[in-house]
Protein backbone atom coordinates (compact mmCIF):
# COMPACT_ATOMS: atom_id res chain seq x y z
CA UNK A 1 0.00 0.00 0.00
CA UNK A 2 1.54 3.22 -1.07
CA UNK A 3 1.95 6.05 1.29
CA UNK A 4 0.81 8.70 -1.32
CA UNK A 5 -2.74 7.09 -1.55
CA UNK A 6 -3.05 8.81 2.47
CA UNK A 7 -2.60 12.46 0.49
CA UNK A 8 -5.11 15.19 0.24
CA UNK A 9 -5.25 18.73 -0.20
CA UNK A 10 -5.70 21.17 2.91
CA UNK A 11 -5.73 25.06 2.59
CA UNK A 12 -2.64 26.45 4.65
CA UNK A 13 -5.76 28.69 6.58
CA UNK A 14 -7.96 25.20 7.88
CA UNK A 15 -4.51 24.75 10.37
CA UNK A 16 -6.08 26.28 13.36
CA UNK A 17 -3.66 28.00 14.85
CA UNK A 18 -5.48 28.66 17.99
CA UNK A 19 -8.04 26.55 20.56
CA UNK A 20 -11.56 27.92 19.92
CA UNK A 21 -13.08 29.93 22.96
CA UNK A 22 -15.50 27.24 24.82
CA UNK A 23 -14.22 23.56 24.40
CA UNK A 24 -17.35 21.66 23.65
CA UNK A 25 -18.24 24.52 20.85
CA UNK A 26 -15.89 23.14 18.15
CA UNK A 27 -17.22 21.50 15.18
CA UNK A 28 -18.34 17.31 15.36
CA UNK A 29 -18.54 15.49 11.70
CA UNK A 30 -20.44 12.24 12.51
CA UNK A 31 -19.38 8.82 10.42
CA UNK A 32 -21.41 5.95 10.56
CA UNK A 33 -19.53 3.49 9.58
CA UNK A 34 -23.05 0.79 8.68
CA UNK A 35 -24.34 3.48 6.86
CA UNK A 36 -21.77 5.01 5.45
CA UNK A 37 -23.14 8.72 6.42
CA UNK A 38 -21.95 11.91 7.11
CA UNK A 39 -23.32 14.61 9.76
CA UNK A 40 -21.93 18.01 10.87
CA UNK A 41 -22.59 18.91 14.27
CA UNK A 42 -21.30 20.59 17.58
CA UNK A 43 -19.10 18.30 19.87
CA UNK A 44 -21.36 18.75 22.29
CA UNK A 45 -23.83 17.15 20.66
CA UNK A 46 -21.70 13.96 21.40
CA UNK A 47 -23.77 12.78 24.23
CA UNK A 48 -26.89 12.07 21.83
CA UNK A 49 -24.72 9.62 20.23
CA UNK A 50 -23.53 7.65 23.40
CA UNK A 51 -25.11 5.17 25.00
CA UNK A 52 -25.83 4.42 29.00
CA UNK A 53 -23.19 1.38 29.60
CA UNK A 54 -20.74 2.30 26.27
CA UNK A 55 -17.38 3.16 28.18
CA UNK A 56 -15.02 6.35 27.19
CA UNK A 57 -11.66 5.40 27.19
CA UNK A 58 -9.45 8.76 27.79
CA UNK A 59 -5.99 9.42 27.79
CA UNK A 60 -5.27 11.23 30.96
CA UNK A 61 -1.13 11.97 30.37
CA UNK A 62 -0.51 15.67 31.15
CA UNK A 63 1.87 17.46 28.94
CA UNK A 64 5.49 18.90 29.96
CA UNK A 65 5.82 22.49 29.42
CA UNK A 66 9.12 20.55 27.94
CA UNK A 67 9.96 23.81 25.48
CA UNK A 68 13.08 25.41 27.30
CA UNK A 69 14.54 28.71 26.37
CA UNK A 70 18.70 29.60 27.78
CA UNK A 71 21.85 31.06 27.45
CA UNK A 72 25.04 29.08 26.87
CA UNK A 73 27.92 30.61 29.30
CA UNK A 74 29.42 32.83 26.77
CA UNK A 75 25.89 34.31 25.98
CA UNK A 76 24.61 32.76 22.79
CA UNK A 77 20.66 31.69 23.46
CA UNK A 78 19.89 27.94 22.74
CA UNK A 79 16.60 26.16 23.03
CA UNK A 80 16.10 22.85 24.46
CA UNK A 81 12.66 20.56 23.95
CA UNK A 82 12.72 17.35 26.76
CA UNK A 83 11.82 14.48 25.21
CA UNK A 84 12.15 11.46 27.40
CA UNK A 85 13.37 11.15 31.18
CA UNK A 86 16.04 8.77 30.99
CA UNK A 87 16.43 8.22 34.95
CA UNK A 88 16.30 11.11 37.52
CA UNK A 89 17.53 14.45 36.15
CA UNK A 90 18.80 12.72 33.05
CA UNK A 91 17.20 13.86 29.97
CA UNK A 92 17.11 13.38 26.60
CA UNK A 93 16.73 16.52 24.83
CA UNK A 94 16.25 17.80 21.27
CA UNK A 95 18.77 20.76 20.85
CA UNK A 96 19.48 24.36 18.89
CA UNK A 97 21.45 25.35 17.24
CA UNK A 98 22.95 21.12 17.16
CA UNK A 99 25.70 21.99 16.01
CA UNK A 100 26.99 24.75 18.71
CA UNK A 101 25.96 22.18 22.00
CA UNK A 102 28.28 20.18 21.92
CA UNK A 103 29.22 17.35 24.95
CA UNK A 104 31.03 19.47 27.93
CA UNK A 105 28.71 23.20 27.05
CA UNK A 106 26.72 24.40 30.12
CA UNK A 107 23.75 26.19 29.62
CA UNK A 108 21.78 28.06 32.12
CA UNK A 109 17.60 28.79 32.10
CA UNK A 110 15.26 31.33 33.82
CA UNK A 111 18.05 33.11 35.57
CA UNK A 112 19.67 30.24 36.93
CA UNK A 113 16.57 28.50 37.87
CA UNK A 114 17.65 25.78 36.08
CA UNK A 115 21.68 24.59 34.68
CA UNK A 116 22.48 22.27 32.33
CA UNK A 117 25.42 20.07 31.14
CA UNK A 118 25.72 18.15 27.92
CA UNK A 119 26.98 14.84 28.60
CA UNK A 120 26.39 13.01 25.38
CA UNK A 121 25.43 13.16 21.93
CA UNK A 122 22.55 10.09 21.32
CA UNK A 123 21.82 8.18 18.44
CA UNK A 124 19.29 10.69 15.84
CA UNK A 125 21.66 13.64 17.20
CA UNK A 126 19.75 14.51 20.57
CA UNK A 127 21.41 15.06 23.74
CA UNK A 128 21.81 13.28 27.12
CA UNK A 129 21.39 16.43 29.25
CA UNK A 130 21.60 16.44 33.46
CA UNK A 131 19.75 18.99 34.91
CA UNK A 132 20.89 20.52 37.77
CA UNK A 133 18.32 22.72 40.48
CA UNK A 134 16.97 23.48 43.65
CA UNK A 135 13.75 22.27 44.42
CA UNK A 136 11.14 20.48 42.27
CA UNK A 137 11.59 19.92 39.09
CA UNK A 138 8.23 20.24 37.20
CA UNK A 139 7.36 23.28 39.52
CA UNK A 140 10.09 24.70 37.67
CA UNK A 141 9.13 23.55 34.24
CA UNK A 142 5.68 25.00 35.25
CA UNK A 143 7.54 28.26 35.96
CA UNK A 144 9.72 28.47 32.94
CA UNK A 145 8.93 26.06 30.54
CA UNK A 146 6.62 26.77 27.29
CA UNK A 147 3.96 24.38 25.72
CA UNK A 148 6.11 22.37 23.09
CA UNK A 149 3.53 23.45 20.45
CA UNK A 150 3.18 21.23 17.22
CA UNK A 151 5.55 22.61 14.28
CA UNK A 152 2.18 23.53 11.98
CA UNK A 153 1.00 26.30 14.81
CA UNK A 154 2.83 29.47 14.57
CA UNK A 155 0.79 31.53 17.03
CA UNK A 156 1.69 31.88 20.68
CA UNK A 157 -0.11 30.36 23.28
CA UNK A 158 -2.10 32.87 25.68
CA UNK A 159 -3.26 30.24 28.42
CA UNK A 160 -1.01 26.66 29.00
CA UNK A 161 -3.93 24.86 29.61
CA UNK A 162 -5.59 24.78 27.03
CA UNK A 163 -2.79 22.66 25.64
CA UNK A 164 -3.85 20.15 28.12
CA UNK A 165 -7.06 18.41 28.71
CA UNK A 166 -9.12 18.95 31.59
CA UNK A 167 -8.31 15.30 33.21
CA UNK A 168 -4.78 15.55 32.46
CA UNK A 169 -2.93 13.56 35.97
CA UNK A 170 0.20 12.26 35.23
CA UNK A 171 3.19 14.22 33.56
CA UNK A 172 4.98 12.35 30.78
CA UNK A 173 3.61 13.52 27.22
CA UNK A 174 5.74 16.16 24.82
CA UNK A 175 2.54 16.45 23.23
CA UNK A 176 -1.23 16.69 23.75
CA UNK A 177 -3.22 13.71 23.39
CA UNK A 178 -5.49 16.18 21.56
CA UNK A 179 -9.28 14.70 20.99
CA UNK A 180 -9.68 15.48 24.73
CA UNK A 181 -9.20 19.26 24.33
CA UNK A 182 -12.83 19.23 23.27
CA UNK A 183 -14.33 17.98 26.31
CA UNK A 184 -15.28 20.46 29.34
CA UNK A 185 -15.67 19.10 33.09
CA UNK A 186 -19.80 19.65 32.72
CA UNK A 187 -19.78 17.51 29.54
CA UNK A 188 -18.33 14.68 31.09
CA UNK A 189 -20.04 15.04 33.92
CA UNK A 190 -23.63 14.92 31.84
CA UNK A 191 -22.39 12.24 30.18
CA UNK A 192 -22.04 10.20 33.41
CA UNK A 193 -25.20 11.27 34.45
CA UNK A 194 -26.69 9.16 31.28
CA UNK A 195 -24.95 5.93 32.31
CA UNK A 196 -21.80 6.44 30.05
CA UNK A 197 -18.50 5.09 32.05
CA UNK A 198 -15.50 6.80 31.92
CA UNK A 199 -11.71 4.48 31.98
CA UNK A 200 -8.83 5.96 31.64
CA UNK A 201 -5.29 4.50 30.31
CA UNK A 202 -2.04 6.63 30.55
CA UNK A 203 -0.11 6.74 26.88
CA UNK A 204 2.92 9.34 26.98
CA UNK A 205 2.59 11.07 23.44
CA UNK A 206 6.05 11.57 22.44
CA UNK A 207 7.15 14.26 19.73
CA UNK A 208 7.65 10.88 17.60
CA UNK A 209 3.73 11.36 16.37
CA UNK A 210 5.00 14.82 14.71
CA UNK A 211 7.44 12.79 12.39
CA UNK A 212 6.25 12.39 8.78
CA UNK A 213 6.26 8.82 7.04
CA UNK A 214 9.52 8.96 4.83
CA UNK A 215 9.16 5.43 3.36
CA UNK A 216 7.03 5.11 0.13
CA UNK A 217 5.08 1.84 1.41
CA UNK A 218 2.95 1.60 4.24
CA UNK A 219 3.86 -1.43 5.54
CA UNK A 220 7.84 -0.79 5.97
CA UNK A 221 7.21 2.37 8.04
CA UNK A 222 8.90 1.82 11.98
CA UNK A 223 7.01 3.60 14.22
CA UNK A 224 8.15 5.41 17.38
CA UNK A 225 7.53 3.63 20.70
CA UNK A 226 5.75 5.87 23.50
CA UNK A 227 4.89 4.03 27.04
CA UNK A 228 1.74 3.07 28.81
CA UNK A 229 0.02 2.03 31.19
CA UNK A 230 -3.65 0.89 32.30
CA UNK A 231 -4.77 0.20 35.89
CA UNK A 232 -7.25 -2.95 37.09
CA UNK A 233 -10.11 -0.97 37.80
CA UNK A 234 -10.32 0.67 34.41
CA UNK A 235 -9.93 -2.90 32.33
CA UNK A 236 -12.54 -4.23 34.44
CA UNK A 237 -14.89 -1.46 33.57
CA UNK A 238 -13.67 -2.25 29.35
CA UNK A 239 -14.28 -6.05 30.18
CA UNK A 240 -17.59 -5.56 31.55
CA UNK A 241 -19.03 -3.04 28.69
CA UNK A 242 -17.43 -5.88 26.67
CA UNK A 243 -19.61 -9.10 28.60
CA UNK A 244 -22.51 -6.45 28.45
CA UNK A 245 -22.21 -6.13 24.43
CA UNK A 246 -21.83 -2.70 24.94
CA UNK A 247 -19.40 -0.09 23.09
CA UNK A 248 -15.95 0.73 23.91
CA UNK A 249 -15.03 4.31 22.49
CA UNK A 250 -12.16 5.96 22.53
CA UNK A 251 -11.31 9.64 23.23
CA UNK A 252 -8.35 9.71 19.95
CA UNK A 253 -5.79 7.26 18.80
CA UNK A 254 -3.85 7.27 21.75
CA UNK A 255 -5.99 5.25 24.02
CA UNK A 256 -6.55 3.31 20.88
CA UNK A 257 -3.01 2.06 20.41
CA UNK A 258 -3.12 1.22 24.35
CA UNK A 259 -6.25 -0.94 24.14
CA UNK A 260 -4.99 -2.59 20.60
CA UNK A 261 -1.72 -3.29 22.30
CA UNK A 262 -3.18 -5.07 25.53
CA UNK A 263 -5.99 -6.60 24.18
CA UNK A 264 -6.00 -10.46 24.14
CA UNK A 265 -7.89 -11.89 20.87
CA UNK A 266 -11.21 -12.12 22.42
CA UNK A 267 -10.93 -8.37 23.56
CA UNK A 268 -10.41 -8.69 26.94
CA UNK A 269 -7.85 -6.88 28.88
CA UNK A 270 -6.16 -6.05 32.22
CA UNK A 271 -3.44 -4.24 34.36
CA UNK A 272 -0.61 -3.57 31.79
CA UNK A 273 2.10 -1.72 31.67
CA UNK A 274 5.10 -1.33 28.81
CA UNK A 275 6.12 0.51 25.74
CA UNK A 276 3.99 0.06 22.21
CA UNK A 277 5.34 0.39 18.76
CA UNK A 278 1.51 -0.46 17.11
CA UNK A 279 1.09 0.57 13.67
CA UNK A 280 -3.17 0.44 12.74
CA UNK A 281 -3.23 0.42 9.22
CA UNK A 282 -6.08 -0.63 6.90
CA UNK A 283 -6.10 -4.70 6.84
CA UNK A 284 -5.88 -4.42 10.35
CA UNK A 285 -8.35 -6.58 12.35
CA UNK A 286 -9.79 -4.38 15.78
CA UNK A 287 -9.71 -6.02 18.79
CA UNK A 288 -11.56 -4.40 21.16
CA UNK A 289 -12.47 -0.71 19.28
CA UNK A 290 -15.76 -0.15 18.29
CA UNK A 291 -16.04 3.88 18.09
CA UNK A 292 -13.24 6.36 18.15
CA UNK A 293 -13.07 10.09 18.81
CA UNK A 294 -10.36 11.67 17.00
CA UNK A 295 -9.57 14.97 15.35
CA UNK A 296 -8.96 15.73 11.53
CA UNK A 297 -4.99 14.32 10.92
CA UNK A 298 -2.09 15.44 8.60
CA UNK A 299 -2.10 14.65 4.84
CA UNK A 300 0.05 10.81 5.07
CA UNK A 301 0.36 10.48 8.57
CA UNK A 302 0.11 7.07 10.81
CA UNK A 303 -3.13 8.68 12.23
CA UNK A 304 -5.06 8.93 9.12
CA UNK A 305 -3.97 5.18 8.52
CA UNK A 306 -5.30 4.77 12.05
CA UNK A 307 -8.49 5.94 11.23
CA UNK A 308 -8.54 4.59 7.94
CA UNK A 309 -8.17 1.02 9.52
CA UNK A 310 -11.18 2.09 11.66
CA UNK A 311 -13.59 3.20 8.99
CA UNK A 312 -12.06 2.38 5.76
CA UNK A 313 -9.52 4.37 3.23
CA UNK A 314 -12.08 5.52 0.45
CA UNK A 315 -15.03 6.49 3.12
CA UNK A 316 -12.08 8.36 5.10
CA UNK A 317 -11.01 10.40 2.72
CA UNK A 318 -13.98 11.48 1.11
CA UNK A 319 -14.74 12.57 5.15
CA UNK A 320 -11.48 14.83 4.36
CA UNK A 321 -12.75 16.02 1.15
CA UNK A 322 -16.00 17.54 2.93
CA UNK A 323 -14.14 18.84 5.78
CA UNK A 324 -12.23 20.83 3.62
CA UNK A 325 -14.96 21.72 1.81
CA UNK A 326 -17.46 22.94 4.74
CA UNK A 327 -14.17 24.32 6.03
CA UNK A 328 -13.60 22.03 9.39
CA UNK A 329 -10.73 23.34 11.35
CA UNK A 330 -7.61 21.01 11.32
CA UNK A 331 -5.12 19.15 13.46
CA UNK A 332 -4.63 20.11 17.01
CA UNK A 333 -6.47 22.72 17.59
CA UNK A 334 -9.09 22.07 15.54
CA UNK A 335 -12.44 20.18 15.01
CA UNK A 336 -13.33 16.42 15.84
CA UNK A 337 -14.86 13.66 14.37
CA UNK A 338 -16.99 10.45 15.88
CA UNK A 339 -16.31 7.23 14.04
CA UNK A 340 -19.38 5.16 15.31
Amino acid sequence: MKVSEFNYELPEELIAQTPIEKRDESRLMVLNKKQQTIEHKTFKNIIDYLEPGDVLVRNNTKVLPARLYGKKETGANVEFLLLNNIENDLWECIVRPGNKLHVGTKVIFGEGLLKADILEIMPGGTRKVKFHYQGIFNEILEQIGLMPLPPYIHEELKQKERYQTVYAKYNGSAAAPTAGLHFTKELLQKLQEKGVEIANVTLHVGIGTFRPVKEETVEVHEMHSEHYYIKQEDADKINQAKKQGKRVITVGTTSCRVLETVADENGYIKEAEGDTQIFIYPGYQFKILDGLITNFHLPQSTLLMLVSALAGKDYIMKAYEQAVKEQYRFFSFGDAMFIM
